[in-house]
């Protein structure tokens, strides 16, 4: 009779630690953070102490491997376009009329004066393959329960070769990540927030990373606009595209 009652107690016990495997958070991360085809309007301000930098631009994603951005605003960075496919990424400058080609540590390099790097923009998600870990347990964050996730990358080329992770467990959107390097220095905290529903997909509408490293270093991305699972012109991934 004890033993029944141990049993029915523990039934009504809430699952904790690590109920999901890493392997199945970081699958359903990857297949939330990518897309088939995505098009949006964003805008990212820079804040680096007291000086305050705004930006708009438009930008389309097919797939994890070709994705094209082009400003819109302020007027002296307009026209300015990236476009990366696979591994390969470019950049069109209008004032000079060249494509310039962005490759080995010029990726990790700030893009605009922001606080990500070229890398970090054009990066797809690839979390399950990139990276191996451990599921720390379950926490509370902003009033939604999360998976913390600690996570090495595989391989040296890797942009960041830790990330603490905190996964929304309804949305498996990753709403904090603490970026570190190889010496363990900590390099960004980035947040995700404010998510809405996209014909059934959840997905964040607000990010913002602050550079550890530098002091009162900030940008906060807001997109305006987003479109998901639409047709595309091809000639968009193209460098055809890039220079017209």
């Amino acid at each position: 009779m004890l033993r029944f009652l141990f049993i029915a107690f523990l039934s009504f016990l809430p699952m904790v630690g690590h109920a999901q495997s890493l392997d199945d958070i970081l699958s359903k991360v990857d297949a939330n953070m990518t897309y088939d085809t995505r098009e949006s309007t964003l805008k990212m301000t820079v804040t680096k102490g007291d000086r305050v930098k705004v930006y708009r631009m438009h930008s389309y994603g097919r797939g994890a491997d070709e994705s094209a951005m082009e400003y819109l605003e302020p007027a002296r960075d307009k026209g300015t376009k990236m476009l990366k496919s696979k591994s390969d990424l470019w950049m069109w400058l209008p004032a000079v009329e060249k494509t310039q080609k962005i490759s080995g540590h010029m990726l990790r390099q700030s893009m605009m004066g922001s606080d990500m790097s070229y890398e970090d923009m054009m990066q797809a998600s690839g979390w399950r393959t990139q990276y191996t870990g451990t599921v720390v347990g379950e926490e509370t964050l902003d009033g939604r329960k999360v998976w913390k996730l600690d996570l090495k990358a595989n391989t040296p080329d890797v942009g960041y070769p830790r990330r603490l992770v905190w996964v929304d467990q309804a949305t498996s959107i990753p709403l904090k990540q603490e970026l570190y390097a190889l010496s363990g220095m900590l390099l960004k905290v980035w947040t995700m927030s404010e998510v809405k529903d996209f014909g059934g997909r959840q997905f964040p509408t607000r990010m913002v990373i602050e550079d550890k490293v530098l002091q009162n270093s900030r940008t906060e991305i807001q997109f305006e606009d987003m479109k998901f699972a639409i047709a595309l012109e091809g000639e968009v991934f193209s460098l055809r595209w890039l220079e017209r």
